[in-house]
């Protein structure tokens, strides 16, 4: 049996280095180098022909414009404050309820401040509170540099610029914005027949108007006095279309502010804020396509 060990023992060793053959693991040196190389220039030109084809790639590729934006969807509408169930709930008497509502809309209206857009090399006067028709600022690449942004302030959007932002008085404000596309150009109703009776008031050239309803019949009289502010409730041309990050950094989206003054406390109300255009859509699918609701609950107490 102490032989039989001591055979085994020895046949494992000759296998990791057989001195007479000069062998270690059962290949000699000139062995292990061939099939090192092998594997070397095998996965050399793995690594050769991965790195081509992304580089063939990234030469169809622009850093400024998407090369296949024929599938993006219509833009979201999107709203501040915004909660995961799609749901606004606070009590008019209890500052804490709508404190990190109040926070959020601070920070969304921080870069509105007048003070951050006195550069003139980054922005620019584009109407003020005038409504226009698009602003070109040339092609889709590197060519002339950083594009200025328009100019959109704060106050514009009235009692709903600042403070508590009506959630103290039971009046509360959002503040809407369209998502942005690179160089997407929304373009408006050609008439106002297209927008519901009581948006047609509200129609204006190069303006894409926004409406908020009850979206339920039974909350019909429990929503009323609806205003908005910053250009009357819709979003303007000239702020179109937009470059993208790096051509357009510091571009400011415009802002519709929608208060309601008069709405049923202690009850849970639905409603639905779409935004108007020849080329807005809806989809069943995505309830922030061209549109969105919420439901809104005011405690008196």
């Amino acid at each position: 049996m102490p032989a039989a060990n001591k055979d085994t023992d020895g046949g494992w060793r000759s296998f990791v280095w057989n001195s007479e053959r000069k062998e270690f693991l059962g290949r000699t040196g000139c062995s292990w180098f061939k099939i090192f190389a092998f594997y070397v220039v095998f996965y050399g030109c793995l690594a050769g022909i991965f790195i081509g084809t992304i580089q063939a790639m990234l030469l169809t590729l622009s850093n400024y414009k998407p090369t296949y934006q024929d599938r993006v969807a219509p833009p979201g509408l999107s709203h501040t404050p915004q909660s995961d169930k799609g749901e606004i709930q606070f009590s008019m008497n209890d500052p804490n309820t709508y404190k990190g509502i109040v926070k959020a809309m601070d920070n969304l209206l921080a870069k509105y401040n007048p003070d951050n857009q006195e550069d003139i090399t980054k922005y620019e006067d584009c109407g003020g509170e005038t409504a226009g028709d698009y602003k070109e600022r040339g092609a889709l690449d590197g060519e002339g540099g950083m594009r200025r942004a328009c100019r959109f302030q704060r106050d514009w959007l009235g009692s709903c610029s600042g403070g508590d932002y009506g959630f103290n008085e039971g009046k509360p404000c959002i503040i809407v914005k369209l998502n942005r596309i690179v160089y997407f150009r929304p373009k408006p109703p050609q008439n106002n027949e297209t927008l519901p009776a009581e948006a047609q008031l509200n129609f204006q050239n190069n303006v894409l108007p926004m409406y908020c309803t009850n979206k339920r019949e039974e909350d019909k009289n429990k929503i009323s006095n609806i205003k908005y502010y910053g250009f009357n409730g819709g979003f303007p041309l000239q702020y179109y279309p937009y470059y993208g990050k790096l051509l357009h950094p510091n571009y400011l989206q415009p802002l519709v502010a929608v208060k309601f003054n008069n709405v049923t406390y202690d009850e849970d109300l639905r409603i639905e804020c779409k935004v108007f255009g020849a080329n807005i859509d809806y989809s069943e699918k995505d309830r922030y396509q061209g549109r969105f609701e919420f439901k809104l609950h005011v405690k008196s107490s």
